[in-house]
């Protein structure tokens, strides 16, 4: 039976900016606590304020909106708002020297800058450990092209770089016109932040970059006139919440000519031919927005990015490191009574690099691991919002969990198709870890309710 837990004096003052952010909760986000709901999964997405939803609707209701390829009244319309988005992208970010493409997510604008790059046989494509799927998809595009993909692997102690190895490997790499180095500037799974100044690094051993920016934006400040990797790719629900399904990819405009378009489709050209099958591709954003954009949808981009500045993003970075550290300090004061961990909790003790999010593992008196299903189980009676699983990050979990190349090579070697599961009972160990992230809109009292569901395993043997 596990002890109820005692509050923390300090708490409130520990939290940064706490009435602040108490009367945004209150204004923006009531229906959280009007619906009894404990929202901790804010990089998986961020939560929408009641009032960009309201600015929104209201210009919907007040324009009428046409397919924007045309110079119809409810065209240029569209245009305008949609030109307005994009011109705000630029500024916010300070991304002057850069185009602009919207993307249906972070996703769609990684896929671009796959299979556009020019990989060759001569290519190498450096990736960390640490990286989405969908930027850890690339290496398919330059695999097939004959190039070689090569990772860095980050510490398992704080789930930072290895910055020898990376030094060497990118050092060791062959010279090409068309060697590409890709990291996440935050990682989806720990909330590292990795060290930007690996950009200028890379480009100066002729590297082009490219910045997976999709887990830092939400709350931190990215200026692309400091730092300027090549390509940027974000998702824009990731930063406010709505609209869902539009992110974007930044281009550095001397970086632009290497991307070679592979196709072509509507809105992406300036001139086809049947009979003699040519083309002009259009210049600029243009290219590589294929199709008819979301413009019902992309004018919302511009009031979120102005809610996200009237707030400021420092003050938001602060807020969040707070209830980070506040979390990670009281999860791991809770123990069992033989002085047992309950919760191991993975990458740096320390929050100077480190954003909103959490992964961990829970562990019963004998120190044998609790898989997360129960944990998720329990969040969810309670209506507490987490994530648990890979996170779309096989690489953070096969470190964490001791799993070898080998192991791996074995498993994959030995049959034609698995999963998850199938997974577990050939390796014979545990995968995958929970996931907490805070975001604007969390308070104290989130963070209590889940740290009661973790005291509840206290002295709890399986």
């Amino acid at each position: 039976m596990s002890e109820p837990l005692q509050p923390s004096a300090l708490a409130n003052e520990l939290l940064f900016d706490e009435t602040f952010f108490k009367t945004l909760r209150q204004k923006e986000y009531a229906i959280l606590d009007e619906q009894n709901q404990v929202y901790l999964d804010y990089t998986g997405g961020n939560l929408y304020p009641a009032s960009l939803i309201n600015k929104h609707h209201q210009m919907l209701l007040g324009n009428v909106l046409g397919n924007p390829h045309s110079t119809n009244p409810t065209s240029q319309k569209a245009t305008q708002l949609v030109e307005d988005a994009r011109k705000k992208i630029l500024e916010y970010f300070n991304a002057q020297d850069y185009y602009c493409v919207f993307t249906q997510n972070a996703s769609g604008a990684l896929k671009i800058v796959g299979e556009s790059y020019p990989f060759t046989e001569k290519s190498t494509f450096v990736l960390l450990s640490d990286n989405h799927n969908s930027v850890n998809g690339i290496r398919e595009f330059c695999v097939n092209k004959k190039g070689k993909s090569n990772y860095v692997p980050v510490q398992y102690e704080d789930l930072q770089i290895n910055h020898q190895r990376l030094e060497q490997i990118i050092n060791e790499t062959p010279t090409s016109n068309a060697n590409l180095f890709a990291f996440p500037a935050q990682s989806n799974v720990s909330g590292v932040k990795h060290n930007l100044s690996w950009i200028k690094y890379a480009q100066n051993k002729g590297f082009d970059v490219l910045l997976d920016a999709a887990a830092f934006v939400p709350s931190s400040k990215l200026d692309l006139s400091i730092h300027t990797p090549d390509y940027v790719s974000m998702s824009f629900y990731k930063i406010f919440g709505y609209p869902t399904g539009i992110g974007c990819l930044l281009i550095k405009k001397s970086a632009y000519h290497k991307l070679i378009k592979p196709w072509f489709a509507g809105g992406t050209v300036t001139l086809v031919s049947v009979v003699s099958q040519n083309k002009f591709l259009a210049e600029g954003h243009e290219r590589f927005e294929d199709g008819t954009l979301n413009f019902n949808n992309i004018p919302a981009i511009k009031t979120g990015l102005e809610y996200i500045e009237s707030i400021g993003i420092d003050r938001i970075s602060k807020r969040v490191n707070s209830l980070a550290h506040y979390l990670y300090n009281e999860l791991k004061k809770l123990k069992h009574s033989n002085g047992n961990p309950i919760v191991k909790i993975f990458g740096p003790e320390t929050f100077e690099n480190r954003g909103g999010s959490l992964i961990m593992n829970f562990f019963d008196a004998n120190g044998k691991i609790i898989p997360f299903q129960r944990i998720e189980n329990q969040c969810n009676q309670k209506m507490i919002s987490i994530r648990s699983g890979c996170f779309c990050n096989p690489g953070i979990d096969e470190i964490n969990n001791h799993i070898t190349e080998g192991q791996l090579s074995d498993y994959f070697l030995s049959r034609d198709k698995g999963d998850y599961y199938d997974m577990i009972a050939y390796l014979g160990t545990m995968r995958g870890a929970s996931r907490i992230s805070v975001g604007l809109a969390s308070n104290k009292a989130d963070l209590d309710a889940f740290i009661e569901i973790v005291n509840t395993l206290k002295n709890q043997t399986i």
